[in-house]
């Protein structure tokens, strides 16, 4: 079985401006996130990566390509962000209002969005898909061999939380940025989270930021 590297897309101006982007089409990084993607690049520059997948979105497959730069780009699907349907584009700061917010901090799984989808089927496409893949490289790679995704904060965040045990109603628990590396390790049967939330160098300068008054819980309906 091998290890993942999980990495969540790079800053988008939907980011930075507090609106939910979704699926919407066009949603491309910014300044700040081709460089974060470029600085992780150094990173991993030095491992052998079997294969690397990312979500269908433009501002993953941006992320992707500027990772990992010469090394063919496999889209996968399920690996796509939630369906956040009538709240895809709106302001975070109108969506907290909304009564279904307190529902999507604290009883994610029981959430469907309006004429969107279920945060429970987000949650099983992308673990089933992730298992999957790792299985299918171990066939073709062995026991010792690393891989990539690139997809979503609310998309590994729950796929941290499986990795770890833990029902999709703990996964606002979790707190994933942009352009941050999270790493689990599957073994047979079993799984290992490694690393969770790596920002490199600008860790320290989040510490502030988590002191600042937030609108609720991390979820891919405030940062996605």
């Amino acid at each position: 079985m091998g290890t993942l590297i999980l990495i969540r897309h790079g800053r988008t101006p939907a980011n930075a401006q507090g609106i939910l982007a979704g699926r919407a089409p066009g949603v491309e990084l910014d300044d700040e996130g081709r460089k974060s993607a470029i600085a992780l690049q150094s990173k991993f520059s030095g491992l052998e990566i079997s294969k690397v997948f990312a979500s269908p979105l433009i501002r993953t497959q941006q992320t992707a390509r500027l990772v990992f730069p010469g090394l063919e780009i496999e889209q996968a699907d399920d690996l796509i962000e939630c369906e956040y349907g009538d709240w895809t584009g709106k302001k975070l700061s109108e969506l907290a209002k909304d009564p279904l917010w307190p529902l999507v901090q604290n009883s994610p799984d029981k959430v469907t969005f309006p004429n969107g989808e279920s945060m429970q089927n987000m949650s099983d496409r992308a673990t089933a898909q992730i298992q999957n893949i790792d299985l299918t490289l171990t066939e073709q790679h062995g026991e010792n061999f690393i891989w990539a995704a690139v997809s979503h904060g609310d998309v590994i965040k729950a796929v941290i939380a499986s990795a770890l045990g833990l029902e999709l109603s703990k996964f606002q628990k979790i707190y994933v940025e942009p352009a941050s590396v999270s790493v689990i390790r599957y073994n047979k049967g079993d799984s290992s989270v490694v690393k969770v939330n790596d920002t490199g160098d600008g860790w320290v300068e989040q510490l502030a930021k988590l002191a600042e008054p937030a609108l609720g819980g991390q979820t891919g309906a405030t940062e996605d």
